[in-house]
C-alpha cells in the first residue's frame, strides 16, 4: 500500500514546485484535481487531451520523482437541478475519464450528484427522513428519474472509453453517502461504479469504517481510499446530534470538525482501519486529503505523513521541506 495525496492543498504553486514537495515527505503517489470543486491547477484536460507530447512531459515530471498518480479527481454535481451547473459536472468528468485512460490512470474519484425535489427544482435537495411521506416520493423520484438512468448511460460510457474505475466519495448531500448508497448505484448502473472510502464522512455519521471497508471490499467496490480524520465533540453532539450546518470555522460549537490524521481518532483506529484494508485486498494508495482548519498545511500534512507511514511501516523522509 503506497501513501499518497490530494494535491489541491498545494493549488497556490506550479506542478514541478507541488510535486518537489511532495515528494520530499515521502510521499510515494498524487490525486490530482481536474476541475469542478477541487479545481484544476496541477492537471487541466483542457490542456493535455489529445496532447501526446505535453502529455509525456507531465508524466515525465511526476515519474522523475519516485511518484505515480492514484487518481484525478473532479468532484462537482452532474445532477444538479441548474443545467448549467449539472453540463459543466458533466463535461468535466467526461473529459477527465478520457484524459485518464490517455495518462493510463484507472481511477477517476468524484461524487455523485444530487438533483432537486423535482423537474422544476431549482437547488439540490438531500431527503435525511422517511417521513412525511412526499420525502420518500422525492427520494424515489431522485434515484429512478435521474440517478439511476445518468449513471447507466455514464457506466457505459466510461465502459467504452476505457476507465475501470469510476470511484464515488461517499459524502452526505449526495445521493451517495454511505455503502448501502454505494451498491444501490452500482447494482443498478454497474460494476464499473464503486468507492473512494473516506472514513471522516462516515465516522461522524456514526458509521464505522472498518465495517464499511469489509461491507465495500467484500463487494469489488473498494477503489481508493482518502485519509482523512474528524474530531467528534461529545458533548456538543449529546445536545446537537450530529447532522450539523454549522460554518466549518465555529469549531467550539460544532458537534464535529475535519482534523489532520492523527488529531481526531488515535494511531490504533489507523492501524485496525489500514489492517482492515489489507485485509479485504485493497493494495492502492491511502491518499491524504487536507481539510483541517486548525492546522497549517505543514503541520497538518506532517503529522498526517508521520502517523501513516508509522501505520504502513515506512521508513520516514529525510530532511522535511517545512524544517
Amino acid at each position: 500500500m503506497k501513501l499518497g495525496v490530494f494535491t489541491v492543498l498545494f493549488a497556490d504553486l506550479p506542478l514541478e514546485q507541488m510535486l518537489d514537495r511532495v515528494a520530499s515527505l515521502g510521499i510515494e503517489a498524487v490525486e490530482l484535481g481536474t476541475g469542478n470543486y477541487p479545481g484544476s491547477s496541477h492537471c487541466d484536460p483542457d490542456e493535455l487531451l489529445g496532447d501526446a507530447a505535453k502529455q509525456r512531459a507531465f508524466l515525465q515530471a511526476i515519474e522523475e520523482r519516485g511518484l505515480t498518480i492514484s487518481a484525478l479527481s473532479c468532484h462537482g454535481n452532474p445532477l444538479h437541478p441548474d443545467a448549467e451547473f449539472a453540463r459543466t459536472s458533466h463535461e468535466t468528468w467526461r473529459k477527465t475519464a478520457r484524459l485518464a485512460v490517455e495518462l493510463g490512470v484507472d481511477t477517476v474519484n468524484l461524487f455523485s450528484g444530487c438533483p432537486g425535489d423535482g423537474p422544476e427544482a431549482r437547488a439540490p435537495n438531500w431527503v435525511t427522513c422517511a417521513w412525511p411521506p412526499d420525502y420518500l416520493e422525492v427520494l424515489e423520484w431522485q434515484w429512478n428519474e435521474r440517478a439511476i438512468p445518468y449513471w447507466t448511460g455514464e457506466a457505459a460510457f466510461a465502459r467504452e472509453t476505457g476507465l475501470h474505475k469510476v470511484a464515488f466519495e461517499p459524502h452526505p448531500g449526495f445521493l451517495v453517502y454511505n455503502p448501502e448508497t454505494v451498491l444501490r448505484l452500482r447494482e443498478a448502473a454497474g460494476p464499473e461504479l464503486g468507492a473512494n472510502l473516506d472514513p471522516s464522512h462516515f465516522l461522524w455519521q456514526g458509521i464505522d469504517p472498518i465495517e464499511a471497508v469489509r461491507i465495500l471490499g467484500r463487494a469489488g467496490a473498494l477503489f481508493h481510499v482518502h485519509a482523512k480524520d474528524v474530531y467528534l465533540d461529545r458533548a456538543n453532539i449529546r445536545v446537537n446530534g450530529v447532522l450539523d450546518t454549522k460554518h466549518y470555522s465555529r469549531y467550539d460549537e460544532r458537534s464535529w470538525s475535519f482534523r489532520s490524521v492523527g488529531y481526531g481518532q488515535d494511531e490504533k483506529f489507523w492501524r485496525d482501519f489500514v489492517s482492515a484494508l489489507r485485509t479485504m485486498g485493497y493494495d492502492g494508495v491511502l491518499s491524504i486529503e487536507h481539510e483541517d482548519g486548525l492546522a497549517s498545511v505543514s503541520e497538518g500534512l506532517g503529522k498526517a505523513v508521520d502517523v501513516l507511514q508509522r501505520v504502513l511501516l515506512k521508513e520516514p523522509a529525510g530532511e522535511m521541506w517545512w524544517a
